[in-house]
């Protein structure tokens, strides 16, 4: 299955961004620093806290943070451990990915938990295979990231599902018969979402048709004219934070009203802001929406709102973004792997990860015989664009449920 995957999207470049590799922002308790005394277990973060993707790593990198305030300690072989937080910055680049992951490796983790993009966690899981160090990634979707890598699992579901979530929500919702795809030139997670959408949307007999736009550009214009022009019923586009931000506000002066539909990484306050006091329709497919557990919810806010650092993080408000409940989730199931490993032996703990089940605010988590998360559905919500929140549409299932 693995080798089939990775066949089905040979020819796909890898995620190329610019990076640097260090330590990340802290964003207030919980910020890596272990509890004085005792023993003490050290997991890896493996996130973008500069480049594109920074404002999603960031975000995710909270929710483990918190989990670790609200967590700090983990009971293993019958000894009790301060877990310590170790956070290498990948930069949102695939070039730099590895030596940040050669970082971690460095510091003695036992193991790593990241990274939000999947072109980085491509980039870094190779290092992580050769030093023996599973790793389990948070909202790493496309599918890729496990395959042909036994030491990588994560605990979202994959891009093959999400396209196709996707793809017959726009079927069902506005009865779609012609699409528009758009997404960055050389960038596997996009290109590899479009393919999977197109084989969905054309297999039910619809039309799609696609372009990329280079690395860096920052002019929509035309492609955003072209989809208008050619009658598309919707827009998928399933670009990193920067850029949608950016086609948002350029469809708003184009008065585009062509529903949009983004993946999750679309799910991001900086892109919510975007269609705020304007005429756009935006959904996206997420992990998570606020309302899912109540007390996660309070306890995460009172957090935000209590660390100006946190609040930073989170980009000045303290709406809730599916990726930090993932962060939240991801962390709770590598204290799960711990125990199960009895110690804090990496070896110990990559036996121990298959096994591992944990019912999160993100919903049941267990993994597949590749690796990955046995999920079978998605939260589809819209942006208010009177209020500047996100909205509930419905919980979506692949043609497959």
């Amino acid at each position: 299955m693995k080798k089939i995957i990775a066949c089905l999207l040979t020819g796909v470049m890898a995620l190329g961004l610019v990076a640097c590799s260090s330590s990340a922002p802290a964003a207030g308790a919980g910020d890596g620093a272990a509890a004085s005394g005792g023993d003490t277990i050290r997991i890896g973060i493996f996130e973008p806290s500069t480049g594109d993707s920074a404002s999603g790593g960031k975000k995710e990198i909270l929710g483990m943070q918190y989990a670790n305030a609200e967590t700090p300690t983990v009971e293993a072989g019958g000894k009790k451990y301060n877990i310590e937080l170790v956070i290498a910055d990948n930069g949102s680049s695939a070039d730099k990915a590895p030596s940040a992951a050669s970082e971690l490796v460095g510091k003695d983790v036992s193991l790593v938990l990241g990274s939000y993009g999947s072109g980085v966690s491509m980039a870094g899981g190779p290092k992580f295979e050769e030093a023996g160090l599973a790793a389990i990634g948070i909202t790493c979707t496309n599918p890729n990231v496990t395959a042909g890598n036994d030491y990588y699992f994560r605990i979202c579901f994959l891009d093959n599902f999400q396209a196709d979530v996707l793809a017959n929500f726009a079927m069902e919702k506005f009865s779609a018969k012609k699409a528009y795809c758009l997404g960055e030139n050389g960038n596997e997670y996009d290109q590899g979402l479009v393919a999977f959408f197109t084989q969905v949307f054309e297999a039910a007999g619809g039309e799609v048709i696609s372009d990329s736009f280079p690395t860096n550009n920052s002019d929509f214009t035309s492609y955003l004219n072209k989809a208008k022009s050619e009658g598309a019923d919707v827009i998928f586009t399933p670009v990193s934070i920067a850029y949608a931000k950016q086609i948002m506000e350029q469809a708003a002066s184009l008065d585009i009203d062509i529903p949009f539909l983004g993946s999750d990484t679309l799910d991001d306050n900086m892109v919510l802001e975007a269609t705020k006091d304007t005429n756009l329709k935006l959904y996206v497919s997420t992990f998570y929406q606020e309302g899912g557990s109540e007390t996660f919810d309070k306890g995460i806010k009172d957090y935000i709102n209590n660390d100006s650092a946190a609040m930073t993080a989170n980009g000045g408000n303290d709406t809730i973004s599916a990726v930090t409940a993932m962060g939240y989730d991801a962390y709770y199931v590598a204290l799960e792997a711990i125990k199960a490993a009895g110690s804090g032996d990496k070896a110990a703990i990559k036996g121990a990860i298959p096994s591992v089940k944990w019912d999160g605010v993100s919903g049941s988590i267990a993994f597949d015989e590749v690796g990955d998360a046995i999920r079978d559905t998605a939260y589809i919500k819209t942006a208010d664009t009177s209020t500047g929140t996100w909205a509930f549409e419905k919980v979506q299932k692949g043609s497959g449920n």
